[in-house]
């Protein structure tokens, strides 16, 4: 069905990217490719100057590694670390890189989530092709 899709990953909805992750490999073509997406908020340039350099790619080796590790190991799974705020990165990957189908995990939304919103949500109006949301 789809020949690129990708699965953002949020470390705080693990329990759904083994989901997502079954979902994209259902959707997807032969010879199609997945590719599991890390988006780190942004730090805000007011903190920047106060953290040090080595503590900032300390901490991007360490959301690789569990980006890695949360897909399981899987080899034929593409994985991208970005920088920025989630949703407009998201699509902005989607957009740029030609991808088909985004399936991306939600929680069960509460109130706060109505109010301002959940990435998934801002995914699903913005996104560039189909999204497939997995609860």
């Amino acid at each position: 069905m789809y020949k690129k899709i990708l699965v953002p990953v949020a470390f705080d909805h693990r329990p759904n990217t083994g989901v997502a992750m079954e979902v994209a490999r259902k959707l997807l073509s032969e010879g199609g490719r997945i590719v599991a997406l890390h988006v780190m908020e942004t730090m805000p340039g007011y903190i920047e100057h106060y953290i040090p350099p080595e503590h900032v790619r300390e901490a991007r080796d360490a959301a690789k590694a569990s980006l890695v590790a949360e897909i399981g190991g899987v080899k034929d799974v593409e994985t991208e670390l970005l920088e920025g705020p989630p949703g407009a990165t998201i699509t902005d990957y989607a957009r740029d890189h030609d991808v088909d189908c985004i399936v991306i995990a939600s929680h069960k939304p509460g109130l706060t989530d109505y109010l301002l919103g959940s990435t998934a949500a801002r995914v699903v109006r913005h996104a560039p092709c189909s999204v497939h949301v997995v609860r």
